[in-house]
């Protein structure tokens, strides 16, 4: 029950800091043709995870509940896109490229479908 609270609380602080985020860089660009907000919210997650997974691995300097409570709460609700550049990072590291890059075909050609059946599914129904 700990980890569940650890991974809400820190959810709702991404989701936020995300929000925040996202908007104020996607407003100071003025832009309407480009997500630069989404975009940075996903570098910013990606430089994120690695920098505090590095840390982890390296000097062990999370216990078990803050490694929940950021890695998966905070960064979660900041981003998914941090945990799956972090995931595909450690295949690659692991020289299992194969998986590395069938992990990025099968996120991105899935993800691009899994919203077209979304929008699909909801035009037929609602039509």
């Amino acid at each position: 029950m700990t980890n569940i609270l650890l991974v809400g609380l820190g959810g709702f602080i991404g989701s936020i800091l995300r929000y925040l985020a996202s908007g104020y860089v996607q407003q100071s660009t003025k832009s309407i043709d480009f997500p630069y907000g989404t975009l940075a919210v996903n570098v910013i997650g990606c430089f994120a995870i690695g920098f505090l997974a590095q840390l982890a691995e390296g000097r062990g300097v999370f216990t078990s509940e803050s490694r929940t409570f950021i890695f998966v709460g905070i960064l979660g609700g900041f981003t998914t896109f941090s945990s799956f550049g972090n995931e595909t990072f450690n295949l690659a590291r692991n020289s299992q490229m194969m998986n590395a890059f069938a992990n990025v075909s099968a996120n991105v050609i899935l993800g691009l479908l899994a919203v077209w059946l979304g929008r699909t599914v909801s035009y037929l129904i609602w039509r």
